[in-house]
């Protein structure tokens, strides 16, 4: 499984269930990379959608403990071992795992590739991604050049879990 995110420089994510900046870019990316492909998350992620509608053109897994939740147009599952289940037709490389914090945090060590856009600043944030530059067993596998939105520096980089 893979894990997509954007952080800043402090593995921010998110304020207000709300992400931290918006690139154009970073968007793009976001879509190509997960269009036509499984996408997991919690379900204050997939209510911050606009309308709160399931993302199109790919299925949408929704990781909840909210027993009654219900949405039209996506998978809901209570459980890591539900979820296990759900995915188990989809190959491992179709699967994206894209928040929030508590779902990233869950599904860390399901996961061996992390794509993430790093923003070089720092945000006034609430949520975030596990630090795995701290953790020994992913690395960075490639790094894109430098990329600029006005003022705002980024990078689009790959990690891998190590086995």
């Amino acid at each position: 499984m893979n894990l997509i995110a954007a952080v800043d420089k402090k593995w921010g994510i998110g304020k207000d269930g709300k992400l931290l900046t918006s690139i154009p870019q970073d968007m793009k990316y976001f879509r190509e990379m997960t269009s036509g492909q499984v996408v997991v998350m919690g379900r204050k992620t997939m209510e911050s959608f606009p309308e709160g509608k399931p993302l199109k053109n790919r299925v949408n897994i929704v990781l909840t403990r909210n027993a009654d939740y219900q949405k039209e147009g996506a998978v809901i599952v209570h459980t890591i071992d539900e979820l296990k289940k759900t995915l188990h037709p989809y190959p491992d490389q179709s699967i994206f795992v894209i928040g929030g914090e508590t779902i990233y945090r869950q599904l860390l060590e399901l996961c061996d590739t992390a794509y993430l856009t790093k923003i070089d600043h720092v945000f006034d944030a609430d949520a975030f991604f596990p630090d795995i530059d701290a953790m020994p067993q992913w690395q960075c596998i490639s790094t894109s050049e430098e990329q600029t939105y006005f003022n705002l520096v980024y990078y689009f980089t790959v990690y891998q879990k190590q086995s």
